[in-house]
């Protein structure tokens, strides 16, 4: 069944696709970004995938800035580099004064190199939140790495917001004490600026789980092959989506072997596949799933793109 719902029947701003590794996540969603751009959606697609495959499947070399997609009006790319983007979050916080005013203090200078499992990714969500935040696009297709990484990705709002509290309160009950420490020693009563610059990313970060929960605005659409270790990570995707409310109701199978009487290695495959897929249809009787074929060509530029969409979205 072809996705003709998802977006036509809501009028979705954020749409994440994500799944093990090596099911063709970033092919669906250039794909599904390719389709959204051709409705006429100004579009923006971003991977914050380490591999940096959405180049690839573009055929075109993208960077960490938005970049028109040579051919197709209205579509953008990019690619985050979650290290990159750790490092300019850290001379964030430097500049606004938050860690030299602990410094003064006596608390040591590795507490913003002591940060909590997958900072980096939540420094690139918060890069994403900025595209999603202006009004030059209609939607954000966001293609997510690994189901490892995703599931700290969706946790993020989480982890952010907890740490972040703490050092906002840590800044507030020191800050008599930071400006006695001024006038102590003569520096003067220059505004700090530490203190807001954080409440303003915990904001930020109130509001993309805002997005992420809404389901007039969010989906995640899970991509899986019809294997069993796939779809026993699908699952566990699923449960993590539920448990942090992010809408999702639709699921790709993909690779799906034709049929091939002649060759005996195909049909054994295809047997297999075809007894996941009933388990499929089972466990997600409620969620819409499109079938896509194994194709025999590398799905690689925007005509090899559109052929995907086409099935996916039946056009």
């Amino acid at each position: 069944m072809p996705f003709d719902d998802l977006f036509t029947k809501k009028q979705l701003r954020f749409v994440l696709f994500g799944g093990k590794g090596g099911v063709g996540k970033t092919s669906c969603a250039a794909a599904a970004s390719l389709y959204t751009a051709q409705l006429g959606y100004e579009t923006l697609i971003v991977s914050t995938d380490p591999a940096h495959s959405l180049s690839d499947s573009f055929d075109q070399k993208l960077t960490g800035e938005a970049t028109p997609i040579e051919g197709v009006q209205g579509l953008y790319a990019l690619e985050i580099d979650p290290n990159l983007a750790l490092q300019e979050f850290r001379t964030a916080i430097d500049d606004s004064g938050t860690a030299e005013s602990l410094l003064q203090l006596g608390l040591g200078g590795d507490m913003f190199d002591m940060t909590p499992p997958g900072i980096d990714e939540a420094i690139a969500f918060n890069k994403v939140l900025e595209f999603l935040e202006t009004p030059q696009y209609d939607l954000l297709i966001l293609d997510t790495a690994p189901t490892g990484h995703t599931l700290r990705l969706l946790s993020l709002p989480e982890v952010m917001d907890s740490w972040l509290f703490k050092i906002i309160t840590l800044r507030q009950r020191m800050s008599n004490l930071f400006d006695r420490f001024k006038q102590l020693f003569g520096r003067g009563e220059g505004r700090d600026r530490s203190l807001e610059s954080l409440e303003e990313m915990k904001a930020k970060i109130e509001r993309a789980r805002s997005h992420l929960t809404n389901p007039e605005e969010s989906e995640f659409v899970i991509v899986m092959i019809p294997e069993k270790m796939s779809i026993y990570e699908s699952e566990r995707l699923l449960r993590s989506l539920f448990a942090v409310e992010v809408p999702s109701e639709h699921i790709i199978v993909n690779m799906i072997y034709p049929e091939q009487p002649t060759c005996a290695f195909c049909s054994a495959r295809r047997a297999m596949q075809n007894e996941n897929l009933g388990i499929i249809e089972e466990y997600y009787d409620d969620f819409q799933i499109a079938r896509v074929p194994l194709f025999e060509y590398e799905l690689r530029g925007l005509d090899k793109l559109q052929d995907l969409a086409r099935i996916l979205f039946e056009f």
